[in-house]
C-alpha cells in the first residue's frame, strides 16, 4: 500500500468528530455526578440504589478517560505520520499510521463498552419504576 498525505487526511475529520462526541459524553456525565453530589451533600437525600449508581458512574468515568486518551493518541500518531511523510520516511510513516488506526479502533471499542455500562446505569435508575428494558 502506498501511503501519502491523502491517506492521513482521511483521519483528520474523523478524529475531532469522535473527540467531540467523547467530550460531550464526559461533560454530561460530570454534570450528572455534580447534581447527585449536591443532592447527597446539601439535601441529605440518599436513595438505596445510589451506591450502585456511584460505582457505575465511577466505572464510566474511567472508560471515558481511556477512550479520550486513545483518541488523543490517534490524533498524535496521525500528525506524526504527516511529519514522517514530510521527512520522506515512508516505512516509519506506515508504522505510525498503523498505530493511529489501532489507537482509534481501541478508542471506539472502549466507547462501545461505555455505552453498555451506560445502558446498565439506565436500567438501575429505572429499577424503582417496575419497568423492564429487556
Amino acid at each position: 500500500m502506498n501511503i501519502d498525505y491523502t491517506v492521513t487526511a482521511l483521519m483528520f475529520p474523523a478524529i475531532p468528530l469522535l473527540m467531540n462526541i467523547y467530550s460531550n459524553r464526559f461533560h454530561s456525565l460530570s454534570k450528572l455526578i455534580r447534581q447527585l453530589h449536591d443532592e447527597h451533600v446539601y439535601e441529605g437525600h440518599i436513595p438505596p440504589e445510589w451506591k450502585k449508581q456511584f460505582i457505575n458512574l465511577s466505572g464510566r468515568i474511567i472508560l471515558l478517560k481511556w477512550t479520550i486518551m486513545f483518541a488523543a493518541f490517534g490524533l498524535l500518531f496521525n500528525l506524526l505520520t504527516v511529519f514522517a511523510l514530510y521527512l520522506n520516511e515512508i516505512f516509519i510513516a506506515r508504522i505510525i499510521f498503523g498505530s493511529c488506526c489501532l489507537s482509534m479502533m481501541v478508542s471506539i471499542i472502549i466507547f462501545l463498552r461505555e455505552i453498555q455500562v451506560s445502558t446498565n446505569a439506565l436500567k438501575l435508575h429505572m429499577s424503582d419504576m417496575d419497568v423492564d428494558l429487556d
